[in-house]
């Protein structure tokens, strides 16, 4: 703070020896300039008390209407890639529910019992058994096929985790 009560001495010095009309005179150890802050960003002039600066709009008199800059809004919080999905794994290995819905499945087993013998009727707990060890059948898998990424150095699943781990178990000859 000091150093800019100086300047400014300096420079109220210098005006008064300028004079109206005449041309500036360098006088040494003066500096023609006016420093305002330190750059702390304490004083009056720093840049966390700046307004943001406006444009000014010309219409067709050419005067200027000032229109203010748009506020930047606060971004929304977003957890890192991979936190959400280690919190569904953990929530889903604690849950005991069943992950497929139940009629999606239900119109499945219809549409593939079809294929054998038209007007087959089902109870719902053989629809349910059926769900059971689909699940269950998949989860297996999708274990397997993560060992296999895993073998493979890897932490991304891919087709051909899943080829293999199918192929280690015996489950078919060919995948497609």
């Amino acid at each position: 703070m000091a150093r800019a009560k100086t300047t400014a001495r300096k420079t109220t010095a210098y005006n008064s020896l300028r004079g109206k009309g005449a041309a500036p005179k360098l006088i040494a150890g003066v500096s023609q300039v006016a420093i305002k802050s330190t750059g702390r960003g304490r004083g009056p002039g720093s840049a966390s008390e700046k307004k943001p600066p406006t444009q000014r709009a010309h219409n067709s008199t050419g005067k200027g209407m000032k229109i203010p800059q748009p506020t930047t809004q606060k971004k929304p919080f977003r957890f890192r890639p991979g936190t959400v999905a280690l919190r569904e794994i953990r929530r889903f290995q604690k849950s005991t529910e069943l992950l497929i819905r139940k009629l999606p499945f239900q119109r499945l087993v219809r549409e593939i019992a079809m294929d054998y013998k038209s007007n087959l009727r089902f109870r719902s707990s053989a629809v349910n058994a059926l769900q059971e060890a689909t699940e269950a059948y998949l989860v297996s898998l999708f274990e397997d096929t993560n060992c296999a990424a895993i073998h493979a150095k890897r932490v991304t699943i891919q087709v051909k985790d899943l080829i293999l781990a199918r192929r280690l178990r015996g489950d078919m000859t060919r995948f497609r």
